[in-house]
């Protein structure tokens, strides 16, 4: 499984296997030592520190429920008259189902998906950039995707990733799609990562934005599980970036979780004294 995803959460592992995390969590210590995996908190990755991109048949399989919550979540952050941009990605198409009832609203984007799953919703008007087909991941890349989008000023960008780090921002596998992400994030004020437990601690090879430019991160409360994990969000915090953090079936409905200022944050607590998570927001000290 890790060889055909590049990575794989023990949740995952062990729902295949048909045992507890435990027995998979010692296991995956084995497969590492023997240098056939690399750990990561939550799952397993590729041996070499930097994963490689799951095919798309794979990946809608990898976390639904919590990319469904982030999904969610990030939706309340979307208003009428909002004009986005939204990168490629199975999470960001979880997050643009969400958005068809959103009046006035203007997606500008370079994923097929995304735009499929805006297709039918007559309030909003899409957008597509230019470029070159990327099979893949079903998005376009290339010198027409850029430059289509100079010039471009929107509210705030939805992208996600391979990877994310405290210490070098968000990261993909692919160059092509690496400039296309940093295109888009050039033309949004805020920058809203979606990125659930797995992609934490996880870093590749093309970075597409850098710690400081994060506004927001939305990730799952399986984040909050390990503690290597929870010391990930702890470090992004530190460097100012928001931490929202969707718990299952609490996403939908909810206020517009504040950007750019902390907000009181009730919910689910996680460790750390720089912020306090929940379902609605974040607030640092």
């Amino acid at each position: 499984m890790v060889r055909a995803n590049g990575a794989v959460s023990l949740r995952e592992l062990a729902r295949v296997v048909q045992t507890s995390e435990v027995t998979v969590r010692r296991d995956v210590r084995v497969l590492e030592a023997e240098g056939l995996l690399d750990r990561r908190h939550g799952g397993a990755v590729l041996p070499g520190g930097l994963t490689r991109e799951s095919g798309y048949p794979q990946k809608p399989q990898l976390s639904p429920a919590e990319k469904a919550a982030i999904a969610d979540l990030a939706a309340t952050m979307v208003t009428e008259g909002d004009a986005i941009v939204i990168g490629a990605g199975t999470t960001t198409q979880e997050f643009a189902r969400r958005l068809s009832r959103i009046s006035g609203l203007t997606v500008v984007t370079n994923s097929l998906l995304v735009a499929q799953a805006l297709a039918q919703a007559n309030r909003v008007e899409v957008v597509m950039t230019g470029g070159t087909l990327r099979g893949s991941n079903s998005a376009l890349v290339g010198s027409g995707a850029e430059q289509s989008l100079q010039g471009l000023r929107v509210n705030r960008a939805f992208v996600s990733g391979s990877g994310l780090t405290a210490e070098r921002g968000l990261s993909t596998t692919n160059m092509l799609s690496a400039s296309v992400d940093r295109a888009l994030v050039a033309a949004a004020a805020e920058v809203v990562v979606l990125a659930d437990h797995s992609k934490l601690g996880s870093d590749t090879m093309f970075r597409t934005v850098a710690t400081e430019r994060i506004t927001c991160l939305v990730t799952d409360e399986q984040s909050g599980v390990s503690e290597v994990a929870a010391q990930e969000l702890d470090a992004l915090a530190d460097h100012g970036v928001q931490v929202c953090v969707a718990q299952a079936g609490q996403g939908a409905g909810l206020p517009t979780p504040p950007l750019g200022a902390g907000a009181a944050a009730g919910g689910m607590p996680f460790p750390g004294q720089r912020r306090a998570v929940a379902a609605r927001g974040v607030s640092r000290a």
